[in-house]
């Protein structure tokens, strides 16, 4: 198992994020500081795929576990909140596994595929590519998020938000039906100017300004 290093000069790890076994695929691209703690990453992220934090996780990096521990959950060797990313003796092309809500069990699957010298005056972390919104809280995991979606598909969704607009008392009769549709044919839409304005919030310790 390689050991921890210590920190060097400041560099950026560009991260590829795919939610495994989800088609069409779900996925982002970071820019994360090597100065963040595993904790930070993790709360990257729960933002990155719309995640609520309200159940457990992990990290499996070089076969070792890593997270924040909470009663009855899993016991984790190292506080996440004091490995830095830059201590994981990471390479450009590895991969590491961050796994969120073992009752659903969202794997998402993580390569490195660059190291980059911090750059002065821009905004970390950052999301600089994606595509798809994540599943939603506590649908029941991949596969029956992956039939809520075939039963959801934009031209059936479509076609019923049509009917029901062509008429005012069924819409009226239907009108929880016809917010869930709204949500449906937004389903997969990925904000990424609305996710950096978050990332960018009041936890982002990297904000410097040139």
């Amino acid at each position: 198992m390689p050991e921890l290093r210590g920190p060097s000069a400041p560099s950026v790890y560009q991260l590829r994020v795919v939610l495994r076994g989800v088609s069409p695929l779900v996925w982002r691209r970071l820019l994360v500081c090597g100065d963040s703690t595993v904790a930070d990453v993790h709360a990257v992220f729960q933002l990155c795929f719309g995640w609520s934090d309200e159940h457990l996780h992990r990290f499996v990096i070089h076969g070792r576990e890593y997270g924040i521990a909470h009663l009855g959950g899993v016991a984790f060797r190292d506080d996440a909140r004091r490995v830095r990313l830059d201590r994981l003796a990471l390479r450009t092309g590895e991969r590491f596994v961050y796994e969120y809500d073992f009752y659903d069990c969202w794997v998402h699957d993580v390569r490195v595929e660059q190291i980059v010298a911090l750059v002065s005056g821009r905004r970390y972390p950052r999301c600089v590519g994606g595509r798809r919104a994540g599943p939603p809280e506590d649908c029941g995991g991949v596969w029956a998020f992956l039939e809520w979606r075939q039963q959801h598909h934009l031209p059936a969704v479509a076609a019923r938000m049509a009917e029901l607009l062509a008429d005012e008392e069924l819409f009226e009769d239907h009108r929880q039906e016809a917010v869930e549709l709204c949500r449906w044919l937004t389903r997969d839409r990925f904000d990424r100017r609305a996710l950096n304005r978050r990332l960018a919030g009041p936890a982002d310790t990297h904000n410097s300004v040139a």
